[in-house]
């Protein structure tokens, strides 16, 4: 199935974990209100449960969103569910998002090994493959990934993030395109280890070899229009609604 996930053109707004300014983070409820407000895409990421199901959550721990000691790896989805995140909330699995905003796009970030297939059956029970861009910090992850769901969006994971840095300034263009490895987009931060990433030179290197830049986390009006402004296709926000303002403005 041919993915549409970068249809149409940006600049895209992908909101951070839903709009958790508003609800509990990673949540139905701050997926429903990302959409409420206009949110398209909804950057997320996951875990897995001790019962092998895909678990929307950032962290391996429960600690820091519901004040347990315990992993999300060690409970089931069941009882996942009936974790207190706040305002009625609690885990919800990967397919329940996917199934509940069906005509949304989701940017889902594979935090463990473990997760790989189950992220997959969840994608592919959900039919979701055309609307999903999947990731992790792990380059073979993101290829393992890439393999299971032919056609399917994916981003680069760390190594292949230097890889194309590397190739944008020391080759032809043909090298980057090789450096990329199938990746539609680079999702990175303006800067890493004092380094400064995202250039207008970089952003249009990567652009010519077919594929997008996104930036994460941008919260702040004037940030968002500066990298806006370096040509970045993509902004990973906790503040959608401020993004949509600043796009809203440029038109």
């Amino acid at each position: 199935m041919a993915s549409t996930y970068f249809e149409p053109p940006g600049p895209r707004v992908l909101a951070h974990r839903g709009f958790a300014v508003d609800a509990p983070e990673n949540t139905l409820l701050a997926f429903e209100k990302a959409v409420a407000i206009g949110v398209q895409y909804i950057e997320t990421d996951v875990h897995v449960s001790r019962d092998e199901t895909a678990v929307v959550a950032h962290d391996p721990s429960l600690q820091r969103v519901a004040g347990r000691d315990i992993t999300v790896a060690q409970l089931a989805m069941a009882e996942l569910g009936r974790v207190d995140l706040g305002r009625g909330q609690g885990f919800c699995s990967l397919e329940e998002a996917l199934d509940a905003f069906p005509e949304t796009r989701f940017n889902i970030d594979v935090k463990v090994e473990r997760a790989v297939e189950p992220v997959v059956s969840a994608v592919k029970r959900t039919g979701a493959e055309s609307r999903v861009l999947l990731t992790s910090f792990s380059e073979r992850r993101r290829l393992r990934l890439a393999s299971l769901v032919p056609g399917v969006a994916t981003s680069a994971g760390s190594a292949g993030v230097i890889r194309a840095r590397v190739a944008a300034f020391a080759g032809p263009q043909a090298r980057l395109v090789r450096a990329l490895r199938g990746a539609g987009a680079l999702q990175i931060p303006e800067r890493s280890g004092g380094v400064r990433l995202v250039t207008a030179r970089f952003v249009a290197a990567v652009q010519r070899a077919g594929s997008e830049v996104h930036v994460w986390t941008v919260n702040d009006r004037a940030d968002m229009t500066r990298l806006l402004d370096l040509g970045i296709d993509g902004l990973v926000t906790d503040r959608a609604d401020l993004a949509f303002e600043v796009i809203s403005a440029r038109s």
